[in-house]
């Protein structure tokens, strides 16, 4: 009843900004580009997709990107028929405006909102809010740790609606400190009968979060950044740094926990930056009792250890290590749209663990190679499809930005 009832809110508060954000009409001085893209990928989590996405590029008298209208239909192995609105919206100082609305023949919905300004309050401050509701069907469960096998993979739905919010001071150019909020509520339930995959809650009736979470988390984040662009960077590095406290509601006993994480990335462009060299080190830790296992440090999916499906390793903590060489191989004008296309071959490296004194910084390692492909619009838009291999076959992910 409660879920219903918060779901219920959530699309009362989300439908009015919804029809204001699509009915407004194009400006008269718009033009209009249009760029389809095949929409092709294959995971073990996801299935395989095949369709097709046609993004139409509203641009300004100055040439400037304003809009993104990507309308996408594809069909999937797992969950039949999708059909799927992402709007994007641009204005002249960084803001960012993003709709999608999804609906899949089996099972899965997706309805977000989310709006960032970089430079809130003439520049000195920034601001992120957002939220949404959706059903993931092909989320997967094996355990918790390295060791976890194969054998002994399992399936769910991940019910969520949250929301969250964020405001940050700048001190300088590149240094903000940000305070945020976020509300999470999950309900775990069954997957996709196409997957032939057993009920996470069936193999696994035990593990914290199965009866699901009402998550209520507080966040401080440091930031530095001096990259020369948020989407489309070039030269520069960025360090983020948080410190979470969450309380859940739903875990009487141990509600509290605290998570911890620190992220540095660094490019090393070419003196003609046509090939560009990008590291990534990620450190998680995640500290209290009873966590749900959703909450967790986890690796796999579109953005590292792109070799296995999402969420494929779980547990408190996580390390890894990240790099890819992004090398330009042709500018094209296509659909009167400057385009940049890269290939970036890769490496990820990193494992789960329980505890830092259990850390064997060598030992269990997961690496997974492999080759990234690029098409890009500068300075808001990078398509993207990653192939990764590791010992459980090869996956591969489709995205509209970089994975890192």
């Amino acid at each position: 009843m409660r879920w219903m009832w918060l779901r219920l809110t959530s699309v009362l508060l989300l439908f009015p900004l919804i029809l204001i954000f699509l009915c407004c009409p194009l400006p008269a001085w718009a033009a209009v580009e249009y760029f389809p893209i095949p929409a092709i990928s294959s995971s073990k989590n996801d299935g395989n997709d095949i369709g097709l996405i046609v993004p139409a590029l509203v641009t300004d008298p100055d040439g400037e990107l304003r809009y993104i209208i990507a309308p996408l239909f594809v069909v999937n192995s797992f969950l039949g028929a999708r059909g799927t609105v992402n709007v994007f919206r641009y204005g002249s100082r960084g803001q960012a405006l993003r709709f999608v609305g999804s609906y899949t023949e089996v099972i899965e919905r997706r309805l977000t909102l989310d709006y960032i300004d970089p430079a809130f309050g003439q520049g000195r401050f920034s601001l992120k809010v957002g939220g949404g509701w959706f059903k993931n069907a092909t989320k997967r469960f094996y355990g918790f740790g390295q060791g976890s096998t194969e054998d002994d993979e399992t399936n769910y739905t991940g019910a969520e609606l949250g929301g969250y919010w964020q405001f940050g001071l700048h001190f300088n150019e590149v240094t903000q400190i940000a305070l945020s909020q976020r509300v999470r509520e999950v309900e775990v339930q069954p997957g996709a009968p196409e997957t032939d995959l057993p009920f996470t809650l069936r193999e696994f009736p035990n593990v914290p979060g199965g009866d699901g979470a009402t998550i209520l988390g507080h966040r401080v984040t440091f930031f530095y950044d001096s990259r020369d662009s948020l989407v489309t960077p070039s030269d520069g590095s960025q360090v983020i740094a948080y410190a979470e406290l969450n309380y859940n509601f739903q875990n009487k006993p141990d509600p509290l926990y605290f998570r911890y994480r620190l992220e540095a990335k660094k490019l090393f462009p070419s003196e003609s930056k046509r090939a560009i060299l990008v590291v990534r080190g990620d450190l998680q830790a995640t500290f209290g009792e009873d966590v749900p296992f959703y909450e967790l440090s986890s690796l796999g999916g579109q953005n590292n250890l792109r070799g296995y499906g999402e969420d494929r390793f779980i547990d408190k903590q996580l390390v890894s290590f990240n790099a890819e060489q992004r090398l330009h191989i042709l500018r094209a004008r296509l659909f009167n749209v400057d385009a940049d296309f890269e290939i970036a071959p890769f490496v990820d490296v990193g494992r789960v663990f329980n505890t830092f004194k259990d850390l064997q910084l060598f030992s269990d390692i997961e690496v997974t190679p492999g080759i990234g492909f690029r098409g890009i619009v500068r300075p808001n838009v990078v398509g993207r499809v990653d192939y990764g291999y590791s010992d459980e076959g090869g996956a591969v992910f489709a995205g509209l930005d970089y994975p890192f």
